[in-house]
């Protein structure tokens, strides 16, 4: 396990480096305001909105995320042929995202809204939908996916919306494919180099549920052999990170964070530095310390949030020693 200072030198090695970026993308519209009463109507709370602000949700955050930490992602999605997938595209843009973004008249894009009272969310409206992308679109995207040159690792995002299934992963079998899963999907994840799911995904995903650390264990063990995985990363909330491994120890990464205000996003951030940093060519111990870092810094703030270079080293220098244990 690396230094901290080792650790923060490494991040050099991310800068410039391109990583391919599949799966759903959507609009995170946030409505910012304070409560200050109950409507007479129900009872809710009144929100007097003040701002709006948008952000890119799913994929398009994985990729937001990368970009902040210096490397070069290429976007391949789908969305509608609407006014929310050109907002996105602007976004993409603003950012200097490499994409491509296959509209669609069939489908509408994802647009999760969020109404935020005095600091807290108060309701998510979302507007979607999640059925299985049309022949001739399947057609296209996986002609996009088969163009070479992306380099050893692709990275999955999958929210359930259509773009992942059996022929999106099959088009993927020359890459390392590092994999953010969803539940309803978990009956086509198999032969993957790395699955990263959350505690709720893993207890869905594998029919058990986890209340000690022996669950955990004997949950991973289980995921890793049905779904012939090299290896898998589960988060754990305010416990951090397991990380399983074909034939070696499991490793246990205690969070970095101080303060959880949000996780929206956090799995965006985790799949994102682990797949830049393995693109790099970090050992699968040191991405997965920087990722937890990366998750650290991301739900210390409210709405959706990228973790940049900068406040990365400085999350990491102001942390004493990373410490992992062998379970």
């Amino acid at each position: 396990m690396e230094t901290r200072q080792k650790l923060i030198q490494n991040l050099d090695r991310i800068r410039g480096k391109r990583l391919l970026v599949i799966g759903d993308i959507m609009l995170d519209h946030y409505q910012w305001g304070e409560v200050s009463r109950i409507s007479p109507e129900a009872p809710v709370p009144v929100v007097y909105v003040e701002k709006e602000t948008y952000s890119l949700g799913g994929a398009g955050n994985v990729a937001r995320n990368i970009k902040s930490l210096g490397g070069e992602p290429v976007l391949i999605s789908v969305a509608g042929d609407d006014d929310h997938c050109r907002e996105i595209k602007k976004m993409l843009d603003r950012e200097g995202i490499e994409h491509t973004i296959v509209s669609s008249r069939k489908r509408k894009t994802t647009v999760k809204t969020r109404v935020i009272g005095n600091s807290q969310q108060i309701v998510r409206v979302d507007q979607e939908n999640c059925n299985d992308l049309e022949p001739g679109l399947m057609a296209e995207i996986t002609s996009l996916i088969e163009k070479k040159g992306f380099g050893e690792y692709v990275l999955v995002s999958d929210y359930g919306k259509g773009m992942v299934n059996r022929k999106t992963l099959s088009a993927l079998q020359d890459y390392k494919v590092v994999l953010d899963p969803k539940t309803k999907n978990f009956r086509v994840y198999k032969d993957l180099f790395l699955m990263t799911p959350n505690q709720k995904e893993a207890e869905e995903g594998s029919n058990t549920k986890i209340n000690s650390n022996k669950d955990i264990i004997s949950t991973g063990k289980k995921i890793m052999k049905t779904k012939n995985l090299e290896n898998l990363l589960i988060t754990v909330g305010p416990m951090g990170m397991v990380l399983f491994r074909s034939n070696k120890e499991i490793l246990h990464f205690p969070t970095s964070a101080r303060k959880v205000y949000d996780v929206t996003g956090a799995g965006d951030t985790v799949i994102a530095t682990m797949g830049i940093c393995l693109q790099a060519q970090y050992s699968l111990p040191d991405a997965c310390m920087t990722a937890n870092f990366a998750a650290g810094l991301v739900v210390g703030q409210v709405g959706t949030a990228a973790a940049d270079r900068e406040n990365l080293v400085q999350s990491i220098e102001s942390m004493s020693q990373p410490e992992i244990y062998h379970w």
